[in-house]
């Protein structure tokens, strides 16, 4: 039995591991890789709705709070003795859940999550951790659910995305490949959340790869795909928003859409900005632990809830009134400055969510106000409010993530009408020259350059992140003992050719010996004989043999010469010699071999 029992796991180590070669090297296997990715975040994206429409009602006793007309505060009917002021207590119960979770589950599931799969993809070849899929839906989910004014997109990218590097990293998936399913994933989640496979596709195009190239595109469309027949076969083939109809009658309200545009790109920045303000002034008031922060901040959350019971959760039923003239042009504006506040204040104390459904909210809120102001003064050239509140949804994004390929094919997919493209491209346009005039970074990639990290450096620096030191150094160089004499080290520096020789002790290294330092003790010492390595030696430069080629170069830059560092191990042995030159080798093969 237990001979049998072991050949059965060996049969299946080894068909295992010819289904991954097949999907490392050829085209049917990673095909088939990717129809999986797309379908388990298919399914991830229906789970996680489910979560958060069970944890709403946990929290609120509502399938959605935010639904609550104007004026109205309904209490939670499982307490209804707290009356309106449970909306105080569902944040700091909820913080006080999820805030332990992540700290010590997945750090990196707290905030947004996309600048995160951003980074993974152009700086750690698309390696997420697992844990962060289940980490970041339950958290979020709670999150949303206990009041949080954040959206369930961001969170669903992150899912998506650490499912596909889940898989990549199982089949052991070489770097291009496993950037390529991280997209996947990412676009399978917006797909299935928005039932949008193409702007699915293009997020993942514009904002992760960040690169069209067709080897991408096609595994990309394939994973959006299957997600979204996933998604519909569960949820059906409804869209999230009921939009209204809408008629442009004259080529002047174009004008109108362009100023739209403008201040819309304006107003992206705006929210941005004050998104990072807000979490500034946590970081600098808060001086507790950070898995409590949540809850004590909750507080605050809480009472922008009890002003404004719409904030609550992701707030689309608040959206679609707002689209389609439901509330008067003072409401909205309030709406709009109450979404900024609130959901600056859930990712300040360290929710988890997403703010691509805020944004969009802002540029609904936004256009359906400047409509109704249009549509009072000129009621000839703007006969349809909504249509401005379905522009400014797509411009407000557009001027967030400055993502324009998404932002007009998203809006298009949501509504089905050709008619919108138009005036769609034209705001979108604006809103994004606007946004990259005032500020060199997105919402996504502002996140990552307050942490000090630049996507969009050379394309070299794609080569020392993929590359480790291990890959490109030279053999160690012949060593010398400490207490060896100098000139009989003076005699093995110089026949060897190196500028400079590494000096170890039992095994471990202790630094190096210089072929200028050993001239100089020559010709300016008179009891040179008498001298050993040890008085002559100073420190080297070290990086590990596992570390990145980026790494190593931020050492090599800091040397005062070009003799270059060593490479050592974990226990400190010396194992190999990093200089300026195996670096320039290895930059210029790969750029030659990517060309």
């Amino acid at each position: 039995m237990t001979h049998a029992l072991t050949g059965l796991a060996r049969t299946t180590s080894r068909g295992w591991d010819r289904a991954a070669e097949s999907a490392r090297t050829g085209t049917v296997g990673f095909v088939a890789l990717t129809v999986a990715v797309g379908a388990l975040t298919g399914l991830g994206a229906v789970g996680f709705r489910w979560l958060i429409e069970h944890a709403t009602l946990v929290f609120s006793g509502f399938a959605d709070y935010s639904a609550v007309g104007v004026g109205q505060h309904p209490a939670n009917p499982n307490l209804p003795w707290l009356g309106p002021w449970f909306v105080v207590l569902a944040p700091v119960v909820g913080g006080l859940v999820y805030g332990p979770i992540v700290y010590l589950g997945a750090r990196e599931a707290r905030g947004h999550g996309v600048p995160e799969v951003m980074l993974a993809v152009a700086r750690h070849g698309g390696r997420i951790r697992a844990r962060v899929a289940a980490v970041k839906a339950l958290a979020s989910a709670i999150c949303i659910g206990s009041g949080g004014s954040v959206g369930r997109e961001g969170p669903i990218v992150q899912i998506g995305a650490a499912l596909g590097s889940s898989v990549g990293q199982a089949t052991r998936m070489p770097l291009d490949r496993m950037r390529t399913l991280v997209a996947a994933g990412a676009a399978a989640g917006i797909a299935a959340t928005f039932n949008a496979p193409i702007a699915g596709v293009l997020f993942a195009l514009e904002l992760i790869l960040r690169d069209f190239r067709a080897r991408s595109f096609g595994f990309v469309v394939l994973s959006s795909v299957v997600a979204s027949v996933v998604g519909r076969a569960i949820l059906g083939d409804d869209p999230f928003l009921a939009l209204p109809a809408f008629t442009i009658d004259s080529a002047w309200t174009y004008l109108l859409f362009a100023l739209l545009g403008l201040v819309a790109g304006a107003v992206g920045i705006g929210f941005t900005r004050i998104l990072y303000a807000v979490e500034d002034l946590c970081d600098r008031v808060w001086r507790g632990p950070e898995w409590l922060r949540p809850a004590a901040g909750g507080v605050l959350l809480g009472l922008v809830l009890l002003v404004l019971p719409q904030m609550y959760g992701v707030g689309y039923p608040v959206l679609e009134t707002g689209v389609n003239g439901g509330y008067v042009v003072g409401f909205l504006l309030l709406l709009l400055v109450g979404k900024v506040v609130a959901t600056s204040l859930t990712l300040g104390i360290g929710g988890s969510g997403g703010v691509f459904a805020p944004s969009l909210f802002i540029g609904g809120m936004l256009g359906a106000a400047f409509g109704q102001v249009a549509h009072a003064l000129v009621p000839a050239l703007a006969p349809s409010p909504g249509a401005f509140a379905i522009v400014g949804m797509g411009a407000v994004f557009a001027g967030t993530a400055r993502a324009p390929l998404t932002a007009v094919i998203m809006l298009f997919e949501l509504t089905g009408e050709y008619t919108i493209i138009l005036p769609l491209m034209l705001a979108i346009v604006l809103a994004t020259g606007v946004s990259r005039a005032l500020s060199d970074d997105t919402v996504y990639s502002l996140k990552l350059r307050r942490r000090g990290i630049v996507l969009d450096g050379h394309p070299a620096d794609q080569v020392l992140t993929d590359l480790r030191v291990a890959d490109v150094m030279d053999p160690a160089p012949p060593t010398l003992a400490p207490g060896a004499p100098l000139p009989g080290a003076a005699r093995t520096v110089f026949a060897s050719g190196s500028p400079t020789l590494a000096v170890v002790d039992d095994g471990r290294l202790r630094g190096q010996l210089r072929a200028a330092d050993v001239a100089r003790s020559l010709d300016e010492d008179d009891d040179v004989a008498h001298r050993t390595v040890a008085d002559v030696y100073d420190e080297v430069g070290r990086v590990g043999v596992d570390g990145s080629l980026r790494d190593a170069v931020d050492v090599l830059r800091r040397r005062p010469d070009d003799a270059g560092v060593a490479v050592v191990d974990a226990g400190g042995s010396l194992v190999g010699w990093l200089s300026h030159r195996a670096v320039l080798g290895a930059l210029a093969n790969a750029t030659a071999a990517h060309d």
